[in-house]
């Protein structure tokens, strides 16, 4: 039986406001430094050395769960193309046109937030800004479903009609998740559901919601990496995410964009 997410005391939610500000601040970073000629392995230095400077701790780079082929050994995922999660920093030069994906998830001080953004890379498409467009949609209606009262199946089924909406095959094995002293808590949260199905939100509860869809196909592969997941039919794969926050009305979003 899966255990029901702790409910926090709104000190204890205040107390991650810094990493969810941090994780938000970074990702902004990364995405403008994302241009063509820009090696992968640059931004992860450049996410190390941030980790650095604020004595925060990566959630990434020993995490070896039991899919993953060895522990990660880099502080991001940087999916580029086909690439749907889980990208694997390597020797990479973006090229203009790529659809980066960038996951980035830091404990600080205790708490953890963990927030993701795609972007394209130079020279865009409307294919492509119409898939990030709706990771970026689905995103926003699944965090307006996260009310006190709701069901957790109210944020899936938001999300997925999002994805139908758009035309996009969704996959639910891979989605959001619970988050406070580590990464990954309970309860997973696949992009779709039924609505007012699952657990009851309360006032405290922290959520990962994340957003991603494939233009082609629901099918994932693993690359020899042992990480990286690509679209089993090659098609483009774009990735939104944010850390929230249940409260007595809207949710919290604690890797809000900085202004």
């Amino acid at each position: 039986m899966r255990r029901k997410p702790p409910r926090l005391s709104k000190s204890q939610v205040d107390q991650i406001r810094p990493a969810g500000r941090f994780v938000a601040g970074v990702l902004e970073e990364l995405v403008s430094m994302a241009a063509p000629g820009v090696n992968l392995l640059e931004l992860d230095e450049h996410a190390h050395q941030r980790i650095r400077e604020r004595g925060a701790t990566s959630c990434y780079i020993d995490y070896h769960p039991s899919f993953g082929a060895s522990p990660f050994g880099k502080v991001l995922c940087t999916s580029v193309g086909d690439a749907a999660l889980h990208g694997l920093p390597h020797d990479y030069t973006l090229q203009s046109g790529d659809l980066l994906s960038v996951d980035f998830a830091v404990e600080i001080d205790g708490w953890v937030s963990d927030a993701a953004r795609s972007v394209v890379v130079g020279q865009s498409t409307a294919e492509l800004e119409k898939l990030i467009a709706a990771t970026e949609e689905a995103l926003d209606q699944g965090i307006q479903a996260a009310r006190p009262g709701s069901r957790l199946g109210d944020i899936q089924h938001a999300i997925g009609e999002v994805g139908r909406a758009y035309g996009y095959p969704i996959n639910t094995e891979f989605g959001g998740h619970g988050v406070g002293r580590t990464m990954h808590e309970e309860p997973s949260i696949p992009n779709d559901g039924e609505p007012g199905t699952g657990l009851k939100l309360a006032p405290g509860m922290v959520f990962a919601i994340e957003p991603w869809f494939m233009l082609g196909t629901d099918q994932l592969v693993v690359d020899p990496d042992g990480w990286t997941l690509r679209s089993a039919d090659g098609s483009p794969a774009a990735h939104t995410e944010h850390t929230i926050a249940i409260t007595d009305g809207d949710a919290l979003v604690l890797t809000a964009r900085p202004n």
